[in-house]
C-alpha cells in the first residue's frame, strides 16, 4: 500500500540564506574566540544582572524568552498532546532544552529560520500538529505548522520541539 506524499518544494535561494546566516555568525563568533565568559561579563555590565542573557551553544539566550510548546501527533489532533514551557534562561522545559535555545538564538526566535538538516524520511503519513506560542526577546511568538511525520518535523524544527527525547 502506498501512501500520498507531498513532495516537498526545495528552499528559495534567499530563503535558504536566510536561514544559513544565523548558524555563518554563530561559528564567526566562535572562531573569533569569544568565550562564553566574556560574552556573560559584557551582558552583566549592559544589561544588570537581573536582565542578563544566559549563554547558550549558539551565543545568549535573551532573557525573559519563553515558549509554551505543544506536540499533538494525529490529522484530528485529538490524542497524546504533549505541552511544555521551553526556558532558556537558563534552558529547561525538555531534555534537549540546551540545544533547542541554541538553534533559537542562532535563529533570532525564527522557527522558520531554524537550520534544516538533510533527512530521508519515510513516505509514511502520521501527521504532527506543532506549536510554539510565547515571546523571544521581547517580540511575540505564534507559530504553527502540521508536518507529514516527526521526521519531517525534526529535520525542520531541529530540537525545538523533541519533547519525547
Amino acid at each position: 500500500m502506498t501512501h500520498p506524499h507531498r513532495p516537498t518544494r526545495p528552499p528559495t535561494a534567499p530563503a535558504a540564506l536566510r536561514r544559513a546566516l544565523p548558524v555563518a555568525a554563530a561559528l564567526l563568533l566562535a572562531a573569533a574566540g569569544a568565550t562564553t565568559a566574556t560574552a556573560t561579563t559584557a551582558g552583566a555590565t549592559t544589561a544588570g544582572p537581573a536582565t542578563a542573557p544566559t549563554p547558550v551553544a549558539g551565543g545568549l539566550a535573551p532573557a525573559g524568552s519563553r515558549l509554551e510548546l505543544t506536540v499533538t501527533p494525529g490529522a484530528d489532533r485529538s490524542g497524546g498532546r504533549r505541552q511544555t514551557l521551553l526556558l532558556c534562561d537558563p534552558p529547561q522545559g525538555h531534555a534537549r532544552a540546551a540545544e533547542a535555545c541554541a538553534q533559537l538564538t542562532a535563529a533570532h526566535g525564527d522557527i522558520h529560520a531554524v537550520p534544516h538538516r538533510d533527512a530521508v524520511c519515510p513516505l509514511v503519513y502520521a501527521p504532527v500538529a506543532v506549536r510554539a506560542h510565547g515571546r523571544w526577546d521581547g517580540r511575540p511568538v505564534d507559530y504553527r505548522e502540521t508536518f507529514a511525520n516527526r521526521c519531517e518535523l525534526e529535520a525542520a524544527t531541529g530540537a525545538v520541539f523533541a519533547l519525547d527525547d
